[in-house]
């Protein structure tokens, strides 16, 4: 897996968002979320989903607005400014030599300012993603109380070697908003064999001579099809990839799904408007991960190609047993069971133990639908489970990011933090045969791991969110240690008093 030193870094800045003054966060492979009860991590964690869900869709990119930037020229001119910078890689392989598998191009121009103005004209369709995600009728609604100028979100994607960044800036505001694309020039894009193979072909039948206004027309169409894909995966990082969001409370929404699903999915806010009903509301978050339930078992990939289970570890450390999707034979609907091990039939799974239902879609998202470089966020994932428990789910969590998954969480645990300190502390052991036991698979660099500390202020009020690394005790500070050191006062006080007889 490749860290975030040798990929670029997406850097996420809000300001004036939901209760966060502001925030400024670098997405690592595994990205923590800390802090007291209503400072905005939910709120956070749900903006990244719902910018996952916006970029990772289908944007189609290009033509349209190459089109509408260039009515009255010529296309055989643009065709060549685009193919100018690829013709020369092209052209250094000959005919009976191997095309390299990845090469780093500029984007040019043409289609860089394209895609600019492609995305730019997509800010009301990503402002509607957002309040859907929210469950809010218009994005303006998530500016922290009392501000009048709207909430503002930067993504900057940086990558090694280049001296200017991608940046993206939004605007959500009451009565309008606003979203902005800057592309430095000279930005490298990684393109593959077969993309070379097909720009040699179009460069070989241009250079035949026998093509028209037309003919240029359908090839710088095709060309910007081919760099579409590689590009989006450069101008938005890591946010083209699909994101999943297990939120919080999943025991009682697993418990409930079958009854509430039908009633409540097609109600979710879309597009910013509500049907006449008075059926209560879901956010988007909730109703995806209802939706996605119904869908869990349905594959994702051709049939014929295996996949990973990425869950078996957690069934097997910490379940002790499966968890398991049947359906109904005459309406197809999934109910779900667990299987302890050594028994023959399963339990269904509202009879299961809370600590089961509560890891029941982890365990069955791993398995179904995430997939290396996906993201998966997961509200406190310390729920229902017992502290050696959570001491176990997290070393998991790790083997899921040295597998290539993204992985956020928002917690309140102080079991979580303390092994994730000896995870990151675990890759400076010497590299003894000792060492490089099972446990080593649980290990990941301090570049791989961000902690973010969400802290309440009260003038102005409001939250304010800062990355804390390990401190000299080996361990990321979090507050835990001062709930801790209260307990402890308050224990030594009523001791003294009781043994004064006060």
């Amino acid at each position: 897996m490749t860290g975030p030193s040798e990929q670029g870094a997406l850097q996420l800045r809000v300001e004036e968002f939901g209760p966060i003054i502001e925030a400024q966060v670098d997405m690592r492979p595994l990205t923590v979320f800390v802090g007291p009860s209503n400072t905005g991590k939910s709120y956070l964690a749900i903006l990244i989903y719902a910018l996952h869900r916006f970029f990772s869709g289908d944007l189609a990119l290009g033509f349209q607005s190459f089109d509408s930037i260039y009515p009255e020229k010529s296309f055989r001119k643009q065709f060549k400014s685009i193919v100018k910078p690829l013709r020369k890689i092209t052209e250094s392989f000959s005919d009976n030599q191997e095309l390299p598998n990845n090469v780093n191009i500029n984007l040019p121009d043409p289609v860089a300012e394209a895609f600019r103005l492609e995305l730019e004209s997509r800010s009301r369709a990503l402002s509607q993603e957002i309040s859907r995600c929210f469950g809010v009728d218009q994005a303006g609604m998530l500016t922290r109380r009392g501000q009048k100028y709207g909430a503002r979100i930067f993504l900057r994607q940086c990558s090694p070697g280049d001296s200017a960044h991608l940046e993206h800036t939004l605007t959500l505001a009451a009565k309008e908003t606003g979203f902005q694309t800057s592309i430095p020039k000279k930005t490298t894009v990684e393109v593959d064999a077969k993309l070379l193979n097909r720009l040699s072909s179009f460069l070989r039948f241009e250079e035949s001579g026998n093509i028209n206004t037309e003919g240029y027309k359908i090839l710088v169409w095709n060309l910007i099809e081919l760099l579409a894909a590689p590009s989006l995966s450069r101008i938005v990082g890591p946010l083209d990839k699909p994101a999943y969001y297990l939120p919080a409370d999943r025991t009682g929404v697993m418990h409930a799904h079958s009854v509430v699903v039908s009633a409540l999915i097609g109600n979710a806010p879309m597009a910013g408007l509500r049907p006449d009903s008075r059926t209560p509301m879901l956010s988007g978050v909730l109703a995806d991960f209802l939706e996605q339930l119904i869908q869990i078992d349905r594959p994702r990939y051709p049939r014929g190609k295996r996949r990973r289970n990425l869950g078996a570890g957690i069934e097997r450390e910490i379940l002790r047993g499966s968890v398991r999707v049947e359906r109904s034979a005459t309406i197809n609907y999934p109910h779900f069971t667990y299987r302890p091990d050594g028994w023959k039939d399963g339990l269904p799974l509202m009879n299961a133990s809370s600590m089961v239902s509560e890891l029941a879609p982890v365990v069955l998202y791993l398995r179904h639908s995430v997939a290396p470089g996906d993201v998966l966020i997961i509200e406190e994932p310390e729920s229902h489970l017992h502290p050696a428990m959570q001491v176990e789910f997290t070393r998991q969590i790790a083997i899921l990011v040295r597998a290539g998954i993204r992985v956020i969480v928002t917690t309140h645990s102080e079991w979580l933090l303390e092994e994730l300190a000896n995870i990151v502390r675990r890759t400076g052991l010497p590299k003894t045969p000792e060492n490089q036991s099972s446990a080593r698979e649980a290990a990941l660099r301090p570049d791989e791991v961000g902690v973010w500390l969400f802290e309440p202020k009260k003038r102005p009020k409001g939250s304010t969110v800062r990355e804390v690394g390990l401190d000299e005790s080996g361990l990321f500070p979090s507050g835990f240690q001062d709930v801790a050191a209260a307990l402890h006062n308050d224990w030594a006080e009523i001791s003294s008093r009781i043994d004064a007889g006060a």
